[in-house]
């Protein structure tokens, strides 16, 4: 008896221990691995023929993560009637017919994701634009916006509204700052009317299809809080993109006894001015095509230095067509005009090419692109009409082309080379 109930024992335990075994065990806790590098870049922009690198080199940071890209190149150019030697700011080479030199040498830096973010881009660039003499690129960076010439911090507050302040991206105009964003290698004529990086702060909105911003800034880099700017997109679906943006001066600026190369990036009339832009944007398979309009007016102020009120029309459309995976062909038309009569007696402000002026261009850029690898060949030409003429005798200038400013048109050969990362 004893050991038949040993063996019922032992049988009841074995078979205890072969049903606690058929049970599910106990699941673990899920270790949850932080995943890097996942942000999505959208600064700098780029256009639709240089686009944006596939990669960004990304590390961990005790801050977050950190995103590191850059765009290295060169360009070479030939010119018709370089500018007058007189119109260079101090201690820069003048403009030339030809030149071979650096277009950017640019490290980008950023944090994109997380509340606090930030963006910073250093380096060499150079800001080739059509109808203005074009400096060699040390010389622009000393007499525009140094060697940082873009860094803000933002504060992401949710997914629709954030903060950001410091030197930032203008929100006027469609084309973009540097060689590389745009579908041609030299910024047009309308390009000329607009500043380009800011001293400020702004606060960004995007919800579903519309975007805004808005900004408190320096307008032409001035030093002087005295300028608000904005703008507003809406999507109106996947090919489809309308766009209004401007900014106007709230105080006036004099920038007597500041020097030529201050005068050059903060220009006194433009200091003084407002803009307003209006942009639509096609983009759907190898088309991209944007027209935009723009008008610019400054009041006279003869305190100022400026004799009589002054505005400015123009017109573009840039567009560009991907004929394969690595090549597009890019090009612009532009028209402006001056208001003002250039035979007048009495002193009128210059905004363009003197008063009553215009100016028409158009530029071609085929443009090939391997990998992260580019190569582009541009062709421009600018036609001016009713310039004021200058006197070699009398010792005056023209408002147009040439070493005597007495010319009308210009053309432009450029080529330009490098990589983005």
């Amino acid at each position: 008896m004893v050991l038949r109930g040993s063996v019922a024992t032992l049988a009841l335990l074995a078979a205890g221990s072969a049903f606690a075994a058929d049970l599910p065990s106990k699941a673990a806790a899920p270790i949850l691995v932080e995943e890097h590098c996942k942000a999505a870049i959208s600064t700098p922009g780029y256009g639709p023929t240089i686009k944006a690198p596939a990669t960004s080199s990304c590390w961990a940071s005790p801050i977050g993560d950190l995103y590191l890209g850059g765009a290295f190149s060169a360009m070479a150019y030939s010119f018709s009637n370089p500018f007058n030697a007189a119109l260079t700011p101090v201690n820069t080479d003048p403009d030339r017919n030809q030149r071979l030199d650096a277009s950017n040498a640019m490290l980008f830096i950023q944090k994109a994701d997380g509340p606090f973010q930030f963006f910073v881009a250093a380096g060499l660039y150079s800001i080739p634009t059509l109808g203005l003499p074009v400096f060699q690129s040390y010389d622009q960076n000393s007499a525009l916006f140094g060697p940082v010439p873009i860094a803000y911090g933002k504060y992401q507050i949710n997914d629709e509204w954030s903060f950001q302040g410091g030197r930032m991206f203008t929100n006027i105009g469609t084309e973009l700052l540097f060689t590389f964003q745009n579908i041609n290698i030299s910024r047009g004529l309308l390009f000329n009317q607009e500043n380009f990086v800011n001293q400020g702060v702004q606060v960004n909105y995007a919800s579903g299809p519309w975007a805004a911003s808005l900004a408190v800034t320096d307008g032409f880099f001035s030093g002087e809080l005295n300028w608000v700017t904005g703008l507003i997109t809406y999507k109106i679906d996947d090919a489809n993109t309308i766009g209004v943006n401007g900014g106007t001066n709230f105080s006036k600026f004099n920038n007597a006894g500041r020097g030529s190369q201050f005068s050059y990036a903060t220009p006194l009339n433009l200091q003084n001015s407002s803009i307003v832009s209006v942009n639509y944007t096609y983009a759907n398979g190898p088309w991209t095509i944007t027209p935009y309009l723009q008008y610019t007016d400054v009041s006279g102020d003869v305190g100022l230095g400026i004799p009589t009120s002054a505005s400015t029309f123009g017109a573009a459309i840039l567009g560009a067509y991907a004929f394969t995976d690595w090549f597009s062909l890019g090009g612009r038309f532009e028209y402006i005009q001056q208001d003002g009569n250039r035979l007048s007696a009495v002193p009128q402000t210059n905004l363009l090419y003197g008063p009553g002026s215009s100016a028409f261009s158009y530029t071609v850029t085929p443009t090939f692109t391997f990998d992260r690898f580019f190569i582009r060949g541009e062709y421009s030409f600018v036609d001016l009409q009713d310039i004021q003429r200058g006197n070699v005798l009398a010792g005056t200038l023209g408002t147009g082309f040439g070493r005597t400013g007495n010319r009308t048109t210009q053309e432009r050969y450029m080529i330009e080379t490098g990589i983005t990362f």
